[in-house]
């Protein structure tokens, strides 16, 4: 009985058993990967901080909020912004009125550069555009070489953010030219 009942399970155990076979295909393996690398990220993080300076609105947060990354975004937007770029923001903030009410009549615009530029010729403006841009560079500058980008880079990403919160009726240049923001 128990030769019959060992040779029951080792006949069990003996069939029981799968033969694995592993081969390598025939056709290569493909993966398909998406993934969306923003690299201007933290370019965009300094200039919502600094023009949050200049127009003295509070940072607007992105996404959900926990305890743990409360304070995350302030840390980073502070960090390394130097004395030179907060007393540019500073000017700018002390200009902005009157540089937004020649922006409204279309005597100023924003160019794509991120500069302002008098679009009405002969016009008399008491405003000092030159320092106004000159700040502006101070800025991109010091973000560019934060982030490791270059001055261009950092002067196209700042533009859209200025055409975009510039008031109705301000001259923006696009690629195609001039138009007046609606």
């Amino acid at each position: 009985m128990r030769i019959l009942l060992s040779l029951f399970v080792l006949l069990a155990f003996g069939l029981g058993c799968a033969r694995v076979s592993v081969q390598a295909p025939k056709e290569p393996i493909k993966v398909d990967i998406s993934m969306r690398l923003d690299i201007y990220q933290h370019i965009e993080n300094d200039i919502d901080e600094i023009e949050n300076m200049v127009t003295g609105d509070s940072p607007k947060r992105k996404g959900s909020q926990s305890f743990l990354n409360l304070g995350v975004t302030e840390a980073y937007a502070d960090e390394g912004l130097s004395s030179d770029v907060q007393a540019a923001a500073l000017r700018r903030k002390e200009r902005r009125a009157d540089l937004v009410a020649l922006e409204e009549q279309g005597i100023l615009g924003e160019n794509k550069m991120g500069l302002v530029e008098v679009r009405k010729a002969g016009a008399k403006i008491a405003f000092p555009v030159d320092a106004e841009n000159s700040d502006r560079m101070i800025i991109y500058r010091a973000v560019a070489e934060k982030n490791g980008s270059s001055v261009e880079e950092v002067q196209k990403l700042y533009a859209k953010r200025l055409q975009a919160d510039a008031a109705s009726g301000t001259p923006i240049e696009v690629d195609s030219g001039w138009t007046i923001k609606n």
